[in-house]
């Protein structure tokens, strides 16, 4: 056999090669199948074919991708309005036949503030009407135990001065109510004194009366005397005051339960009460003005005041 260049045209030679190759086909039938074959070469011919470096250039088809599905943008919810803070209101309300008298208040427009006496009870104050006119304030009330030598039972804290040492032990130092250094006020059970480091107002008392909402168990359930309490929701609402006479247990069932104020107590504590109650709340208060002081008062060592941010 022999090689012949392509593309030449179909001539006699390659009829004599074919009959070479088919000699049992006749002549003529060779030239009718050359005759059919001529178009379909043509055709071939007259398709591009791409050239060589161009097809090993081309990248390999893709494998395919996963679906893609457009998704909405789905806009942030609008924050949740906030109501504006409402004034100090003096709130009368008796529940479960115990007599509640007190202000409430927004922590964001009002603060509380610890006045301490250095020099002990009544070296500085009078009462808590003499304590509220001298710092301007709306309303003051007495705050945390002291000993007999006038000494307090527990850390205090005004205006960032120190007092007192950390009360560890005793019911009576369990709770502690504060003002951050970023003016957040809290009311908390006692954890360890370096949680209060940067504290500007502090004071300790006790005991918790209500905690996350729920009565604090073990409470007294037999001595009855007058209360001075402070209550919160843990966020922005306050309440500050007293009750008629009633035992521990009583009040922190009365709190948990049905409160004096339109908002759920989160939290309650216990001040010093019984013959140190002294309430005093001036007359820009919305209700007042109002005074409590037994005449068998006791001098206090330390106030909590209430004033505007």
């Amino acid at each position: 056999m022999f090689e012949q260049p392509e593309h030449q045209p179909f001539t006699a030679t390659r009829l004599t090669l074919v009959s070479c190759c088919f000699p049992l086909l006749d002549i003529n039938v060779i030239r009718i199948l050359a005759t059919l074959a001529l178009p379909a070469f043509a055709l071939c011919a007259c398709r591009p074919v791409a050239p060589l470096a161009t097809i090993r250039k081309q990248s390999p088809p893709a494998p395919p991708s996963e679906p893609v599905v457009s998704v909405a943008s789905i806009p942030p919810a609008p924050p949740t309005p906030s109501s504006p803070a409402k004034p100090p209101t003096l709130t009368r309300m008796s529940v479960h036949g115990i007599h509640f008298e007190g202000v409430s208040f927004d922590a964001r427009s009002h603060r509380l503030q610890v006045i301490d006496q250095p020099n002990g009870p009544a070296s500085t104050f009078s009462s808590s009407q003499d304590a509220a006119r001298r710092y301007g304030s709306l309303l003051a009330i007495n705050a945390g135990f002291f000993t007999p030598e006038g000494e307090p039972l527990g850390l205090v804290i005004s205006k960032g001065v120190r007092s007192g040492a950390w009360n560890s032990a005793s019911s009576l130092g369990s709770g502690i109510f504060s003002e951050s250094a970023t003016g957040q006020l809290t009311l908390s059970r006692r954890r360890s004194p370096s949680t209060f480091s940067t504290a500007r107002e502090l004071v300790q008392a006790g005991p918790l009366l209500v905690e996350n909402g729920k009565t604090v168990s073990g409470l007294d359930t037999e001595k009855s005397a007058v209360r001075s309490i402070l209550l919160t929701d843990s966020r922005n609402l306050w309440w500050i005051g007293k009750t008629s006479s009633c035992s521990l247990a009583a009040l922190g069932t009365a709190l948990a339960s049905q409160t004096p104020v339109p908002w759920t107590v989160f939290h309650a504590l216990n001040l010093d009460g019984g013959r140190s109650t002294d309430l005093f709340v001036s007359a820009q208060i919305h209700g007042g003005p109002l005074e409590r002081r037994s005449i068998l008062n006791r001098p206090v060592r330390n106030f909590l005041i209430l004033k505007p941010r």
